[in-house]
């Protein structure tokens, strides 16, 4: 903890990254995030994003370093359904509605605080301290499948296939109306920009987006579910690519909308947890054998 530290900013520029340059320890989410207050310039709070003229004196009233942000060992949070173990590996069929892994210091409930209870070296794998040995993350209201490395080197190379799209995902998706053939969706998303930042849509929504996340997704029916006098469609879906909401985002482009993922169009579904979106399971080599395995994860409602 860096506590009643100064300096001098030698130049202008973002705050985040004067403070970086003098205090090594620290990261750019921990300044980024740090309380009103912590930080002050000339004796006044620092605001988010600010901008620095150069020659101003920069006080850190109390700051965390990274070596104090870890993830917070619970016991008390319910492990899930735990699909696979080994000396490398972990696999888990994450409920809708728990997070993978906390997205600030001191925040728990998620499901890396109750795997770091069990299993204590996954909090020192991977290159976040809030997200331990996670090789990849689902949407806190997606079930199924999370892969976790218990080892530095397993990590490494299952974050390294996983980039090269050497790891096939198969997803089940349960979603309004009636889909009869299969098909294949391929274009660029973008963050949305403003009030709704959380979602994603197409790029082309915004010419001037500087860097745009090709996205591929293939889905195909593989079952009917009558609800009433309404229809769904159970599909099986297939990622070529990782993008975020790239699923979500690209069927209800496609006018294919998830059952309960209101941030997407669908209507809401009273009583649901999540939305009906699974991630079924994983192909690839073993990070250290080598070996080909396919991990899966029980769909609790398909």
């Amino acid at each position: 903890m860096i506590e009643s530290a100064s300096f001098t900013a030698d130049s202008a520029g973002r705050l985040d990254l004067a403070v970086l340059r003098a205090f090594p320890s620290v990261s750019r989410r921990i300044v980024r995030e740090a309380p009103p207050g912590s930080i002050l310039v000339d004796g006044r709070p620092a605001g988010k994003g600010m901008k620095l003229r150069g020659g101003e004196k920069v006080e850190i009233v109390s700051l965390p370093e990274t070596c104090d942000t870890r993830i917070e060992p619970d016991r008390s949070v319910p492990l899930p359904e735990t699909v696979y173990e080994d000396d490398a590996l972990l696999a888990f069929n994450k409920p809708a509605g728990m997070p993978v892994q906390p997205v600030r210091r001191g925040e728990t409930g998620t499901l890396m605080n109750a795997v770091a209870a069990r299993w204590p070296e996954t909090a020192e794998v991977g290159d976040d301290p809030l997200t331990g040995g996670a090789v990849h993350r689902i949407d806190i209201d997606t079930s199924g499948l999370v892969i976790v490395a218990r080892t530095q080197k397993a990590w490494e190379n299952l974050r390294a296939a996983f980039k090269a799209h050497e790891v096939e995902k198969t997803y089940l998706a349960l979603v309004e109306g009636s889909i009869a053939v299969g098909g294949r969706i391929e274009g660029d998303l973008a963050g949305v920009r403003g009030a709704d930042r959380r979602k994603m849509c197409d790029a082309r929504r915004y010419p001037d987006e500087k860097h745009p996340m090709h996205a591929v997704t293939e889905y195909r029916p593989v079952g009917l579910r009558p609800h009433g006098r309404l229809e769904r469609t159970l599909l099986e879906v297939k990622i070529r690519t990782g993008v975020t909401h790239q699923i979500r985002c690209q069927l209800a482009m496609a006018g294919m909308h998830i059952l309960n993922d209101t941030l997407y169009g669908a209507f809401p579904e009273p009583g649901m947890t999540g939305h009906a979106l699974h991630a079924l399971s994983a192909e690839f080599n073993h990070p250290v054998s080598g070996g080909r395995m396919l991990l899966r994860a029980e769909c609790p409602w398909a």
